[in-house]
């Protein structure tokens, strides 16, 4: 594996802070400029599509996964990844063949997983202390092989999102007329939903459980307060994510702070959405 001690040493230039010159803080900053752009990117959509809900149940479905593979003797980390990839596919293929809407669908997956997870952790007392981690994330436990692996995952995202944007944009708006245009709605929901799904459990690891929504529905609200266009909305969500998160991981290292860093990260991202709200409130306009 590839030597990033070049890479460590420019972030501590670019970020001339004293916090920064620990190996732990520059880890977790490419980790975090490399997860903010695609929890923005996958925000977008969600948002577009009305499935805040979704992301709940597949960081949720992560504390199950995490049960499962200690109980197994397998990777945490692997079951982690494939139970809730799985829980994706599951819920869009249910989806598609159920009258239900979206959100029942998601709300029966949703109560499903945790039950499932509690069940399964109530039986082994060892493995309720190890899956209580994964409530809270840590960045700054990011390492080396968790970075190559999110350099992976940006590259297949971006050809994703290159290749597939104005699609995904018209299926968030009308999927007959996506369909009367030649989309392929059905590939385009399955590889939406295993991008978000392995994006969340991503995200799982650096904020915890209870914070993996906001990573990726703050920013995309922000944009779409400020954007003009659909274009815009994306690059305003991505601006914000990356600002948050390089803000927030700087602020929780300072002494007068020392705070925890994906809580942090979500702080300052909900501040800016707050300031987004401002320039409709003192022109009276209603929100687009």
């Amino acid at each position: 594996m590839p030597d990033l001690a070049p890479l460590y040493s420019f972030l501590a230039a670019v970020f001339p802070f004293s916090c920064m010159e620990a190996r732990f803080m520059q880890q977790a900053m490419a980790g975090l400029l490399l997860l903010s752009p695609l929890c923005a990117a996958m925000g977008v959509s969600i948002v577009n599509f009305r499935m805040a809900f979704f992301s709940d149940a597949i960081s949720h479905s992560a504390f199950t996964g995490v049960a499962l593979g200690l109980l197994l003797g397998v990777s945490a980390q692997a079951s982690m990844m494939g139970f809730g990839v799985l829980i994706g596919l599951l819920i869009v293929s249910v989806g598609r063949r159920s009258s239900l809407s979206k959100d029942t669908v998601i709300g029966v997956f949703f109560s499903g997983v945790i039950a499932f997870g509690l069940a399964v952790v109530s039986r082994d007392r060892q493995a309720a202390r190890d899956v209580t981690r994964f409530l809270y994330g840590d960045i700054l436990t990011t390492s080396d092989a968790q970075i190559w692996c999110l350099f992976l995952l940006f590259a297949v995202l971006m050809a994703f999102v290159a290749l597939g944007y104005n699609r995904m944009l018209l299926m968030g708006i009308n999927q007959s007329v996506a369909q009367a245009h030649r989309v392929r709605v059905k590939l385009y929901q399955y590889l939406f939903a295993g991008l978000v799904s392995v994006v969340v459990i991503f995200a799982v690891w650096a904020v915890g459980v209870f914070l993996v929504t906001a990573l990726l529905i703050v920013p995309a609200a922000t944009g779409r307060n400020l954007a003009r266009s659909a274009g815009g909305m994306f690059w305003w969500a991505v601006g914000v994510s990356l600002i948050s998160a390089v803000t927030g991981l700087i602020i929780s290292a300072q002494p007068w702070a020392e705070t925890a860093t994906g809580a942090t990260v979500v702080l300052a991202s909900c501040l800016f959405f707050l300031i987004s709200l401002l320039p409709g409130a003192f022109s009276g306009k209603t929100p687009r």
